[in-house]
């Protein structure tokens, strides 16, 4: 098992691997917050493959073979557990030969060929919530990752849609899907998307992201997945939503402090 219940669960990265140029600074910064504070419980995450772009002409990023590397890298360099998405059944033994969860993207949870696939791996499943789906709902996806064997199952929200180009989180979320038995997560960066709100790409108002977080947390949420890039603006993808890297001390800090309020 990955999920350790004396420990907060961080899933964070750049939200396009990009390069290892982007991934390293990335890794040495959450290095030093492992170090810093041994109650953290730090998987690296990156996507090898923006398939969800708004754009057909949007930079993907390194694809499968390229991101694979850089994650044998940052687990042979950092020690770090890995994760990223899958987005066809066909990619799931490959993939979960490499990495040691495997996030389901939201539009994507109630796949069932994925979720069977991916539940065949040695992988943790982390499957986001869709923007459609009421927490309630959750609770079927679950059942699908459970009837095909499923070694570890993590739930995560990143927010419903509410009206046009707007997302928002509820907070009872955590308490209903915890109901399904397993460890629930808050994705804190994509909860602050404007999805398609800037001119065909996405915007997002990352001032939002601590305090959904922190609120998250103090809901009862086990984890917390935050996209953190060192120069947001120049992200190939979700520019608007991620962290600058230099700001993620100060965030994980006060994320802490909630979790050790509430436990």
């Amino acid at each position: 098992m990955i999920y350790d219940p004396n420990k907060l669960l961080l899933l964070a990265g750049p939200c396009s691997l990009e390069s290892l140029d982007t991934c390293r600074p990335v890794a040495d910064a959450l290095a030093a917050l492992q170090e810093k504070h041994p109650e953290l419980n730090i998987l690296f995450k990156g996507s090898y493959d923006k398939a969800n772009r708004t754009s057909i002409g949007s930079d993907r990023g390194t694809g499968l073979e390229g991101g694979l590397e850089i994650f044998r890298t940052i687990k042979q360099e950092y020690g770090f557990k890995t994760v990223t998405d899958i987005h066809l059944p066909e990619q799931c033994a490959k993939v979960g030969a490499v990495v040691d969860a495997m996030q389901i993207p939201a539009f994507l949870c109630r796949q069932t060929d994925l979720l069977v696939a991916a539940a065949a791996t040695e992988c943790a499943i982390n499957v986001k919530k869709g923007q459609f789906l009421s927490p309630y709902e959750m609770e079927f996806v679950i059942n699908k990752l459970e009837e095909a064997g499923a070694k570890e199952i993590w739930q995560t929200d990143r927010g419903t849609t509410f009206g046009y180009q707007n997302l928002v989180v509820d907070m009872r979320s955590f308490s209903i899907m915890a109901e399904n038995g397993h460890p629930t997560i808050i994705d804190a960066t994509h909860s602050v998307q404007l999805p398609g709100a800037a001119g065909g790409i996405s915007g997002g108002q990352r001032e939002y992201v601590p305090p959904l977080a922190r609120a998250a947390l103090a809901a009862g949420a086990n984890g917390v997945f935050l996209e953190t890039h060192p120069n947001p603006e120049k992200a190939i993808s979700d520019a608007a939503s991620q962290v600058p890297l230099n700001e993620l001390p100060e965030l994980i800090e006060s994320l802490l402090r909630v979790w050790h309020a509430v436990r």
